[in-house]
């Protein structure tokens, strides 16, 4: 056989996908738990509290912590995606609210704050600097001439679209290492805790 630069590309890139898939399985056996691995962080703190308080079942400690300690390593690994757009984590989600909302992607300042869980303040504040940045502008309500409602802008419309397609892109790299078996497990039982606890505010 002849070992041509093809030959050689194609080896390389033969040992790059066996070296993802292995760092894939390992992420994978960490998570669920198989394997030989140390276990994750979270099980250093459950190891102490239960040789110090063994009387207590701190299962719940442990999925709350992991939940926790997931969400924040999550959000680190979005930021910089939304940095690349010149945008923060809550800019993207002003722009990205009004945007999946559909044409012509304009809400009222009340449904902007519930959907995002800010208070009235905090909105207003983002308001502003959002129109002061020129990706959003607020109209009149043609229902209600006392109020106004909010809409993207052209400049924001266009950055969100461009945005929100790296975020996703971002959020399946993230994901990569599980299986789709294991994320629709995953997904299901999040969802159904979900449920649960907005039925509970």
């Amino acid at each position: 056989m002849v070992n041509g630069p093809a030959s050689r590309a194609q080896a390389r890139t033969r040992e790059a996908g066996a070296r993802q898939t292995a760092a894939g399985d390992n992420a994978l056996a960490d998570m669920t738990g198989d394997g030989a691995g140390d276990g994750d962080a979270v099980d250093e703190i459950l190891a102490q509290w239960r040789r110090e308080r063994p009387d207590l079942d701190i299962f719940p400690m442990g999925m709350v912590g992991r939940l926790m300690r997931c969400a924040a390593l999550v959000q680190q690994q979005l930021d910089p995606t939304f940095a690349e757009f010149g945008m923060s984590g809550w800019e993207f989600d002003m722009l990205a609210t009004l945007r999946r909302s559909g044409a012509p992607y304009r809400l009222a300042p009340t449904t902007l704050f519930s959907a995002l869980m800010v208070t009235s303040g905090t909105m207003t504040h983002r308001l502003q600097r959002l129109e002061a940045r020129g990706w959003i502008t607020r109209v009149p309500n043609p229902e209600d001439a006392r109020s106004t409602l909010v809409e993207l802008t052209a400049e924001g419309f266009a950055l969100i679209e461009r945005a929100v397609q790296a975020h996703v892109a971002n959020e399946h790299r993230m994901l990569a290492p599980l299986s789709p078996a294991l994320l629709q497990q995953i997904d299901a039982g999040l969802s159904t805790w979900l449920q649960a606890l907005e039925a509970r505010r």
